[in-house]
């Protein structure tokens, strides 16, 4: 068969757009499951691009609707438009819009908008200029000088497209109306974090943010759960090559969760979605924050952020310094068996001191061309550096823990990071309400470089050298490269149904190496360890959502298509590994994901929603990397180049109760996974210590692979309560049930289990309001938590908990200065640990911070409104596009 050719013939104007596709052969497309899906990853994007951009018709204008009708049928010498309200989007109605002559500043017409926002003027002259004024009851007015000019045909139609209006602050004598939302919304289908309420998390970055959100958690290395699952992290709704220690607290503006995602989003959301939104100010004049934070250990930020909003155009800039330092303690006690009889124990004592800092600097624009269509193109610069040093204390027992020898391992690195992003955005809306047309690029790139260095001395217990001492000296460097392209196009069906569709193409180019160096009678060798890989990445995907709504229901259908493919290789051995879904057409049930969700308004306040999707996990290059990281002697990690993806299928049922002072959140939760990804460990064998004997490593140390298990089922409940006293304190406490069962057997092993676990979160948050100045406005916030046992194949987790506490106080004129502490880990609790309990060997070990962190942050906002970079202010035009 011939390969399958596809030629993309398509011409564009101002007003449509039109397309062909063409295959020269058609007779070869009788064997549809025979089609090289290799040429499929470019006719789906190519596909959807098609139908989604004939779809739109960005940019052909059409009549403002009165409803479901047109205001009017004239169309010569018109201007039209829609008032819309700042914070919801939606029309304004009764507003007074009026034309004056910009010259004698005569009226000439005068209307009330409909309903919906809309208002119309006809018969409108060509030969002066006018002035349009907008007020509205509980808004800031608005004015715009318009200059008509006729088109070709001599006739003028301008469409003003959507006009914000803001809403008006009025203050009164003696009287302050204020109106907080709570630090999380809670939404039938997400969850919604205003990390300005964190303040806990001030002065920090986004792990200490996330430790604040319910149902998340964060372990020692940053690693990051939701519901017991890893999700897929965004920056911005966008893939990032930026880890989260590397994103000020300061700078996010909320965070968004997503426990069972759509189809409108990525098929390998498996885990749920955590989306980081930075801020962005889009105010008029010239605002800007400034803030410092010094604490312990060794930590010192600061950072400054600045926009400008004048006439067309936004600039926005940020940049800062973060540096903190830490130190953690490990400890680990292990019995060697063999055939159920105890051999000998080792046990291991690990403490590290680790500096980090980072640097960086974004800055960007938006072009408002118009009322409807906007561009943005925002540059994101940082770099980082962190070096340890460590020493760890092994000793080695015989069967009755006889002291046999011991061993004293000195351990320092260095590290460090360039992590870069470009992003374009084009952003096009209808006068039709809540249609629009978004489309955007995102270009990550990044490199790093590391160096480290490892002595390992052994004695007798009476001090005697035991063996010669190994050392072990390293060095890596590797280059990142990300490409995400996407397009959306959203279009209301009335009033109560939306189509909604997207296409979206993602590349990954990743490639490192990393060379070990040990010593073979004082001369220095390069061990086999040593590794130099390359992979690509490449997910292609279209989508398309409908939703409507029937009286007191509604429900949103929706099919994702993704070809996904994965290509590793060891350079040096020539070793290639990777996957490809699908193959073939025969297999096109791995290219679909599925979702449904049934939503019943039972109430004003209340809601019932059940919902269902299909998404994967697919295995990362360090789990399919067949390589061999022995960062540390004892437990050791290798990937495993024959894993295949898993495909999860996940039912929620949720029911949200509103009443006075707060809100209930109730989940019910099953999650099926054939083929889980499952971590699976056991001691090396003599082969693989005879490949690392020159490397440091101990003769019973731990590998650590990944497997597919049979199956993986998670049962489990969710509670989330917000609640405010009539003392005024806010209460979010919440509650998290799951078990687990885990079916899997390798290698003639057994490595099922099951059991129960649960967590719970208490956030309480109080203002002090009263007439004492030094006590008014003086805020305090609480956090703690508890993570009880889990199981995991072949062991458990142990149980964890943490108290945060932080103080804020509002300073300066119009409260534009604020002064917080907070400290992580009040009790100095936290710590992680885990026991594995298998035929060979009984491992009970923990890592934990050694100190509490303190953080004092000062922070001050400024602004002007009025204040104009070039002062060209002609007749209020520079407001058009408020």
């Amino acid at each position: 068969m011939a390969p399958l050719s596809l030629h993309l013939f398509a011409s564009i104007s101002r007003k449509n757009f039109s397309a062909v596709l063409w295959y020269p052969d058609p007779i070869n497309l009788i064997n549809l499951d025979q089609i090289n899906l290799q040429s499929m990853k470019f006719f789906i994007p190519i596909l959807g691009f098609i139908f989604l951009t004939v779809s739109a018709k960005a940019q052909e204008p059409e009549p403002i609707p009165q409803e479901d009708a047109p205001i009017v049928q004239i169309v010569s010498n018109r201007i039209y438009g829609k008032l819309v309200d700042e914070n919801t989007g939606k029309g304004i109605g009764a507003a007074s819009v009026q034309i004056y002559l910009a010259d004698t500043d005569s009226l000439l017409n005068g209307m009330l908008t409909r309903s919906n926002g809309n208002f119309n003027f006809s018969n409108i002259s060509t030969n002066q200029n006018f002035r349009l004024v907008i007020s509205a009851i509980g808004y800031e007015p608005y004015e715009q000088t318009i200059t008509p000019v006729p088109g070709k045909s001599g006739r003028y139609e301008k469409d003003l497209g959507n006009i914000t209006l803001h809403t008006a602050i009025k203050q009164l004598t003696g009287i302050t109306i204020t109106a907080t939302p709570p630090a999380l919304q809670m939404g039938i289908d997400r969850k919604v974090f205003d990390v300005s309420k964190s303040l806990t998390a001030t002065g920090g970055t986004a792990e200490d943010v996330l430790k604040n959100i319910p149902s998340v958690s964060v372990d020692i290395d940053g690693n990051v759960e939701l519901r017991n699952a890893t999700p897929q992290i965004y920056v911005d709704g966008r893939p990032t090559i930026l880890t989260l220690d590397q994103i000020p607290a300061d700078n996010i503006e909320k965070v968004e969760l997503i426990t069972n995602p759509s189809a409108k989003f990525d098929a390998s959301t498996s885990g749920g979605i955590i989306n980081v939104v930075l801020k962005k100010e889009k105010r008029f004049g010239l605002n800007g924050i400034a803030s410092v934070s010094a604490g312990t250990p060794k930590v010192l930020n600061g950072s400054l952020s600045l926009n400008l909003r004048q006439g067309k155009f936004n600039f926005f800039t940020s940049g800062g310094y973060f540096q903190s330092g830490g130190k953690t303690k490990g400890e680990a006690f292990r019995e060697n068996k063999a055939s159920g009889v105890t051999k000998d124990f080792f046990n291991q004592y690990s403490i590290s001191n680790r500096l980090r800092k980072y640097r960086y600097i974004n800055f960007g624009i938006d072009f408002f061309m118009d009322n409807r269509n906007t561009i943005s193109v925002i540059q994101r610069l940082g770099g980082g550096n962190s070096g340890t040093d460590g020493n760890q204390q092994q000793e080695y027992l015989d069967k009755d823990k006889a002291l046999l020898y011991y061993g004293d391992r000195d351990e320092t690195g260095d590290w460090k990071s360039n992590r870069n992003s470009t992003r374009a955005t084009y952003k096009h809306t209808f006068p039709q309400e809540g249609r629009e047309l978004s489309a955007d690029i995102t270009y990550n790139y990044g490199n790093a470089t590391s160096n480290s260095s490892i002595i390992n001395n052994y004695f007798y217990p009476d001090g005697a050298v035991y063996k010669p001492s190994a050392t072990v000296n390293n060095n890596g460097g590797g280059n990142n490269d990300q490409v995400t392209i996407q397009t959306d196009y959203v279009h209301p069906m009335g009033e109560n149904a939306k189509f909604e569709a997207g296409i979206r193409a993602y590349f990954n180019d990743f490639k490192s190496y990393y060379n070990v160096f040990g010593y073979d009678n004082g001369e220095e060798v390069k061990l086999p360890l040593s590794n130099n890989y390359r992979y690509k990445e490449n997910i292609d995907a279209i989508y398309g959502t409908y939703s409507q709504k029937l009286g007191t229901f509604s429900f949103q259908a929706g099919l994702r298509a993704e070809y996904s493919r994965f290509d590793g290789e060891l350079i040096d051995s020539s070793f290639k590994f990777g996957y490809q879904y699908p193959k073939s057409l025969g297999n096109i049930w791995n290219a679909l994901f599925p979702s449904l969700f049934l939503t019943h308004q039972v109430g004003e306040k209340d809601e019932i929603q059940v919902n269902f999707s299909r998404r994967v996990r697919r295995p990362n290059f360090w789990q399919l990397n067949p390589h061999i990281e022995i960062s540390d002697p004892l437990n050791i990690r290798q990937g495993n180049p024959q894993l295949q993806p898993e495909f999860i299928n996940s039912v929620e049922l949720n029911y949200s109760k509103g009443f006075n002072g707060g809100n209930l959140l109730g989940v019910l939760f099953w999650r099926n996974n054939p083929n889980d990804i499952t971590q699976y460990s056991d001691t090396i064998t003599t082969d693989q210590y005879k490949q690392m004997q020159n490397a440091a490593v101990d003769p019973n140390a731990i590998l650590n692979t990944w497997v597919n298990a049979s199956t993986t089922n998670r049962y489990g409940a969710e509670l989330t309560l917000q609640y405010k006293t009539d003392a005024g304190i806010d209460i979010t406490p919440t509650m998290n049930f799951q078990y687990r069962k885990v079916n899997a057997h390798i290698n003639n092993m057994d490595l099922s289990n099951e059991g129960f676990n649960w967590n719970a979160r208490l956030t309480a948050n109080y203002k002090i309001q009263t007439d004492n100045k030094v006590l008014h406005n003086l805020s305090f916030q609480v956090m703690g938590s508890y993570e009880s046992p889990r199981v995991i194949p072949q062991g458990k987790r142990l149980s964890q908990s943490g108290v945060d506490l932080a103080i804020r106080k509002d300073i300066l004129k119009k409260n534009r200065g604020t002064i917080t502490l907070g400290i992580n880990d009040l009790f100095n609790s936290r710590r992680w640990g885990t026991i594995y309990d298998t035929e060979t060997f009984y491992q009970d070990s923990y890592r934990r911070w050694n100190v509490r962190t303190f953080r004092l942050t000062f922070s001050y906002r400024f602004g002007k409104a009025d204040f104009k970079l070039l002062n060209n202010n002609r007749g209020g035009g520079e407001r058009q596009d408020d």
